[in-house]
């Protein structure tokens, strides 16, 4: 069963660990958030250490088809994030 990480779930995780208020709790997350974003539009690219790189890369536009219609379609360019994990991440998860 998968189940979904949200910000509220975040909120609470800092409020019952650290005890900050939940006000407080959700603007320290909105700010991580956002210093994550911008610092991916101003650098390209963002190593946070023993976790992994989040990068952005321009994806060309290509020629798509839908597979029950068998249509084409054009799929424009785009710019798209990726996540590399970090060795210590992978070793983590795997152990």
């Amino acid at each position: 069963m998968r189940i979904n990480l949200t910000k509220k779930n975040l909120v609470n995780q800092i409020y019952m660990q650290i005890g900050f208020s939940k006000q407080i709790s959700e603007n320290l997350i909105d700010d991580f958030f956002l210093m994550i974003i911008n610092s991916l539009k101003n650098e390209k690219k963002i190593k946070i250490s023993n976790f992994g790189t989040f990068s952005i890369r321009l994806k060309k536009a290509r020629t798509g088809r839908n597979p029950k219609t068998k249509e084409q379609k054009k799929i424009s360019e785009r710019i798209v994030v990726l996540f590399k994990a970090s060795k210590e991440f992978k070793e983590f998860i795997n152990e």
